[in-house]
């Protein structure tokens, strides 16, 4: 899955920007943290949505699946 395989990547990236304006800025990382738990929880909640997405239902005009019976 895409989202769970980027998260990583992007929390590293949003920490060192974090750093980054820390270091070149008066904007502290003591303020700024809460930004990376915003993203986290943001990501999860995009991977769940498409998690709970799922495959798309069975309409009229489908094939019945390879036993025979739509059960």
């Amino acid at each position: 899955m895409l989202i769970r395989a980027i998260r990583g990547p992007l929390m590293l990236i949003a920490l060192g920007i974090l750093l980054l304006a820390q270091r070149f800025s008066d904007f502290g990382f003591h303020r700024s943290w809460p930004i990376l738990i915003i993203l986290f929880g943001v990501l999860k909640l995009a991977e769940r949505a498409v998690l709970h997405a799922g495959p798309p239902s069975s309409g009229p005009g489908q094939t019945p699946p390879a036993g025979g019976s739509w059960t």
